[in-house]
């Protein structure tokens, strides 16, 4: 008798008679695979702290999706930025004026819970529309007054699952002025975005009026990034230093003027459009951007047959290389300039 396979199926039966998964949903592999990996865990000889990191981090993954989940469709945004700003500050001032203009535009808002701008990202949505994904640490140990309490307040033993609810749940980052955390943050988001490793969304910067704080960081980029080839120039397009709040709002919402959102379907880049292109500038798109193109041209179609999801609207497909994130970004720029149909 096989005992693995035996066991094996003895998985797939308990996640068969404790879900509500069609007999072929991909979900039940899944599941069952996650199990399988923990049960091997208990065999391989791993140590109290590694299981118990796995056991934490698989749970708070699990409990995040749980509370994102009951808001899909709505748009988030993250805002980073230190938690030591006073209210007073310039920064706190700006970034509560950024919050409260995308809030008049419907969306929400996810920081990191605490005081300080995370508490200015948070007066304009206020508790309705705010998320707040908390650190344990032993010197910031309480939420602010407006997200306490809430059943969006999430907390995380560790950062890892905490940023990686943030990049997945996010529309847009803001980040404002902070520490070592602030720039991690900011600096994880442009690394994933510059990798393919997470969806194109706008990066913004936002500081109070007469602030040099992000000027100052664009020229050490500049300098000594791009200045060592270490990133290209293409990469710069990647990020936004906005000159007020305003100028980040605009920033954010020109991104979503008809681009909608993207996800890679076997070897193309899908873009969902709000409306269908002037053919015009479909040719525009394919003349600037064949560097990146795998091979064909870009073109437009209806959702594809494996698709699932916004079907209503129409695609761009464009045969992308996966490399040339930068550029990437620049081609969605364009589309949200090309004339409509």
């Amino acid at each position: 008798m096989n005992t693995n396979n035996d066991l094996s199926q003895r998985v797939r039966d308990m996640v068969d008679e404790v879900s509500h998964l069609a007999e072929n949903d991909p979900r039940s592999e899944m599941i069952a695979q996650m199990i399988d990996a923990c049960l091997k865990m208990a065999k391989e000889g791993h140590d109290t702290g590694q299981v118990k990191l796995v056991t934490h981090a698989i749970k708070e993954m699990r409990y995040a999706y749980q509370v994102f989940n009951r808001y899909k469709g709505t748009r988030k945004v993250s805002i980073y930025g230190s938690a030591r700003t006073p209210e007073d500050h310039r920064d706190y001032i700006a970034a509560s004026e950024f919050g409260k203009q995308m809030a008049e535009v419907d969306w929400m808002a996810i920081t990191g819970a605490g005081d300080g701008i995370m508490k200015a990202g948070h007066e304009g949505p206020q508790r309705e529309a705010s998320f707040g994904l908390a650190i344990r640490l032993p010197f910031e140990t309480t939420a602010n007054a407006i997200i306490e309490g809430d059943h969006k307040l999430i907390n995380f033993r560790y950062f890892f699952t905490r940023k990686l609810m943030f990049m997945t749940h996010s529309d847009a980052v803001v980040a404002c002025p902070g520490g070592f955390g602030t720039q991690d943050e900011l600096f994880e988001a442009l690394t994933l975005i510059q990798t393919g490793k997470a969806n194109m969304i706008p990066v913004v910067m936002i500081a109070g009026e007469g602030s040099t704080y992000w000027t100052n960081w664009e020229k050490h980029i500049v300098t000594d990034l791009l200045g060592n080839n270490t990133i290209s120039p293409e990469d710069q397009s990647l990020y936004h230093v906005a000159s007020s709040p305003e100028d980040g709002v605009a920033h954010i919402l020109q991104f979503y003027k008809n681009y909608h959102s993207s996800r890679y379907v076997r070897n193309d880049y899908i873009i969902r459009l709000n409306q269908r292109i002037a053919e015009s500038g479909i040719e525009k798109l394919n003349g600037s951007f064949s560097d990146i193109i795998r091979e064909g041209k870009i073109y437009q179609s209806g959702a594809l047959s494996c698709e699932e999801d916004h079907l209503h609207l129409p695609r761009l497909i464009v045969p992308h290389t996966r490399r040339s994130f930068g550029r990437l970004r620049q081609l969605i720029d364009m589309v949200n300039t090309c004339d409509l149909e």
